[in-house]
């Protein structure tokens, strides 16, 4: 469980941290050629890069929780054993319920 938290944890990081330095780095002028540009296309084409930034690392943390093996994630015996008799001890009741509810409505 703290491996799929930490995962989480630096992939929220990084969909902060990215955008924010694209667009850092596109106000300041760090990018070669982003001084020539208008500022409606610094702009456009700075959000534009930061949604693309944010939508990349979503994909890979998507690709990360599908590589997971899914084996390891059993359920509890005695939760299982609990719910199948619970389920069990409910279904002759509302049946029967039911039956009888249908039964005043007529």
């Amino acid at each position: 469980m703290a491996k799929v938290i930490e995962k989480f944890f630096i992939a929220s990081i990084f969909m902060w941290a990215i955008p924010i330095a694209i667009l850092y780095a596109f106000n300041n002028n760090l990018f070669p050629g982003a001084s020539d540009m208008s500022p409606y296309s610094l702009t456009l084409i700075s959000g534009f890069l930061a949604v693309i930034s944010v939508n990349i690392v979503i994909a890979f943390y998507i690709y990360l929780a599908m590589k997971e093996p899914s084996d390891k994630h059993e359920p509890d015996p005695k939760f299982v054993s609990e719910a199948e008799a619970s389920v069990k001890h409910l279904v002759p009741d509302q049946t029967h319920e039911s039956s009888s509810a249908s039964k005043k409505d007529e």
